[in-house]
């Protein structure tokens, strides 16, 4: 594995959010970052059709306009009953003419269990890929995991996207109802950011 060994870092991404949490992960290595939005560039289009594939897309795309490092992920549900989708398409699925409706997605991706009368448990996971990219055109890739079960009606308030219908395998509450640091000791970022830490180590 190539360790990260700059001062610098891109985190390939529009999303103050994100910005913030993997600032707060990368804090201790006094490290300076910044984002797609700092540098001014575009998000690149996302035509692949898996996690590792955009977010090598975004990476390299940010690494090779500044020469810096970049980091970035892609993330999303893969629900078994309908053959892993939404996955890579789990925000499109969210998509309207007035921004995103996850429940709306939520509402859709039970309605096409039902359809198919997926069985029970209806297993799925989310799931997260970082990648960091160098502008010479390396890569290392941290993937990401959490186990569960989709899960009828939507149960809570926290969080965001599919939490509320999301179970992980040894709770009996969906990520949707658990307190968000709870969430974010055993979510898919946190397992795949684990990952990331032995490049910074």
């Amino acid at each position: 594995m190539r360790k990260f060994d700059g001062d610098d870092l891109v985190v390939a991404t529009h999303n103050t959010g994100k910005l913030e949490e993997i600032a707060d992960l990368l804090s201790p290595y006094g490290i300076t970052l910044s984002s797609n939005a700092d540098h001014g560039l575009p998000e690149p289009e996302e035509t692949e059709t898996t996690f590792v594939g955009n977010a090598r897309i975004k990476a390299h795309a940010a690494a090779e306009a500044t020469g810096l490092p970049a980091l970035a992920d892609d993330s999303g549900i893969e629900i078994d009953g309908l053959n892993g989708a939404p996955g890579v398409h789990t925000a499109d699925w969210a998509e309207t003419p007035n921004g995103r409706d996850f429940k709306m997605a939520m509402e859709r991706s039970w309605a096409a269990l039902e359809t198919v009368s997926a069985p029970f448990p209806r297993t799925a996971r989310f799931c997260c890929t970082l990648v960091l990219a160098w502008p010479d055109g390396h890569d290392e890739v941290f993937p990401g995991v959490m186990l569960g079960q989709i899960v009828w009606p939507m149960r809570g308030n926290q969080g965001h996207g599919y939490d509320p219908i999301f179970q992980p395998d040894g709770y009996d509450i969906t990520f949707g109802e658990m307190d968000r640091w709870e969430k974010n000791k055993i979510s898919h970022r946190t397992d795949a950011f684990r990952k990331l830490k032995a490049c910074f180590g």
